[in-house]
């Protein structure tokens, strides 16, 4: 008896060798060309053969296709439990190599309900942030080109595009011509080289002689708000600082830096023996998103000759709508200024951009070129490793390249200008209702606020609450912070997906959380 039939190579290897396995005992078993292609696969040598990896690959752009068109069925918070991804994968990698249908299986079965998704239009928290579809493509060619971004001769595309996209950005942002960007990938890197830069410029030879085993340096100092980024704090233990150095300067009611106070500050250290190196004021605060008032900080700095850093990670994005620009005054006063388009110009994560006044101070703190890296055509050429402290880099900005493109500059104002004004509408709803109150400002797009109704005691507790509930529901992502003191949730509009019925939905499952818990 002879048996016939086609075989799906999505059932994967696993499965068809145990048919074959219980067939053949018993039958000749005559299978079709595909069973043959998968069971001698792993006699290749070479890559995955063309067909298949084109025929992956359609099918790959249109499962993110459908992703991008049913996110919002998916719960925005993953509801699986600690270690459930850990404990359904297998303790040992396969010998032989998986069949690519049965690992795009397993990307539904097992990685698909372990993904929180930050792309969802009501995932509100920490900094809402999204991928655009034109950006993935970027990331797609990125992958495919593989290029290690250090020297002009290894990716002349990657050195020359990134001077281009980031000057393209820099007249987007108002800022002046003498600005050059360099990227890396977060804002936290992107921060700790600026220090290391204005660290360098104070000639205590610190890159030659270190900072150990001396004693003729003085402590040095480095100023910000008390509502700074961690991101601050973590550089100054990496690049050996220390966070006694860092003196947080105290702010107003508005949660911005009081400028008289950090000049009393730097005053005092002075006075002391210790020595100022750097202010990092911000653009858009991470609690609240508040402004320091950086022009008059910059008359600080310009009097001390302090290096002024700007932290705009989250709020830079916006300075591409013309009418948003004033809220900037004093940026292009800067030695330098942090922007990442991954949070609020829907470019894919990992993308943020350091802009420099004097690019070549940043040089002079890292540059390092090995003999085995020396090129002939060193003369007029920019190589991304004399900037920091990767040697390799990513092709990144081609997919912000690619954005720009595709939007225009007129397409992301627009974009952004619509998410502040959703923000400022969510506001007006919490100011309307006896039961909410207001936090902080909305200069952005990011709403500060709480639930406040009368006859509570604990309403740090009722508002903790409420927002655990939503998170739990899988309907929307809200976080928080503590503002002076007291709980407060944060609600951040940033999706390329947004519309205000999104907004509406919270609205309604807080209103309900709050009848709920107080009844």
């Amino acid at each position: 008896m002879i048996i016939y039939f086609e075989v799906d190579p999505k059932m994967g290897k696993v499965r068809l060798q145990a048919l074959y396995n219980r067939c053949c005992s018993n039958y000749k078993l005559n299978v079709s060309t595909n069973w043959c292609d998968i069971m001698n696969r792993d006699n290749n040598l070479g890559d995955m053969p063309a067909e298949e990896f084109r025929r992956y690959g359609y099918e790959i752009v249109d499962r993110i296709a459908d992703y991008f068109e049913q996110i919002e069925s998916f719960p925005v918070l993953s509801q699986i439990e600690p270690n459930w991804l850990k404990q359904n994968l297998p303790g040992n990698a396969p010998a032989s190599g998986d069949d690519f249908g049965e690992v795009l299986h397993d990307i539904d079965r097992l990685i698909f309900p372990a993904v929180t998704h930050w792309n969802h239009p009501n995932f509100h928290g920490l900094f809402s942030t999204s991928a655009s579809s034109v950006g993935i493509f970027g990331e797609m060619f990125s992958a495919a080109f593989d290029m290690k971004a250090m020297l002009w001769r290894t990716s002349p595309a990657s050195t020359e595009l990134e001077d281009v996209v980031l000057d393209w950005l820099r007249q987007m942002l108002g800022l002046p011509a003498k600005f050059e960007g360099i990227i890396y990938d977060t804002a936290s890197v992107s921060t700790m080289h600026a220090i290391a830069a204005a660290r360098e410029r104070i000639g205590l030879n610190i890159r030659e002689l270190g900072m150990s085993g001396r004693n003729d340096l003085p402590l040095l100092r480095v100023y910000c708000s008390e509502h700074v980024h961690s991101s601050i704090d973590k550089a100054c233990i990496t690049l050996g600082l220390g966070i006694q150095s860092l003196r947080k300067i105290e702010c107003n009611d508005r949660f911005e830096m009081i400028p008289e106070k950090l000049a009393e500050a730097i005053e005092e250290d002075t006075e002391a023996g210790y020595l100022p190196i750097c202010v990092i004021p911000t653009i858009g605060t991470t609690s609240t998103s508040s402004i320091d008032p950086v022009d008059a900080v910059a008359d600080i700095c310009a009097k001390y000759g302090i290096w002024l850093h700007v932290d705009a990670a989250y709020a830079g994005s916006a300075a591409v709508v013309p009418e948003m620009q004033p809220m900037f005054s004093g940026w292009e006063r800067a030695d330098s200024i942090v922007i990442n388009p991954h949070k609020w110009l829907f470019t894919p994560f990992d993308l943020s951009v350091l802009y420099c006044r004097d690019l070549g101070e940043l040089k002079k703190a890292f540059s390092l070129v090995p003999e085995y890296l020396r090129t002939s055509d060193e003369s007029g050429i920019k190589n991304g490793m004399d900037y920091g402290i990767q040697l390799g880099r990513r092709f990144r900005a081609l997919k912000l390249w690619m954005v720009i493109r595709y939007f225009g500059s007129e397409g992301l104002a627009s974009r952004i200008r619509e998410h502040c004004r959703l923000a400022r509408t969510f506001a007006s709803w919490v100011e309307a209702s006896p039961d909410f109150q207001m936090m902080a400002p909305v200069p952005f797009a990011l709403v500060c606020f709480r639930a406040c109704p009368s006859g509570v005691d604990d309403l740090d507790s009722l508002n903790e609450t409420m927002m655990n509930e939503v998170n739990a529901s899988g309907q929307a992502y809200l976080s928080h912070t503590k503002l002076n003191g007291t709980f407060t949730m944060r609600l951040s509009v940033g999706s390329i997906r947004v519309e205000e019925r999104h907004l509406e939905k919270v609205w309604n499952i807080l209103k309900e959380s709050l009848q709920k818990n107080v009844s």
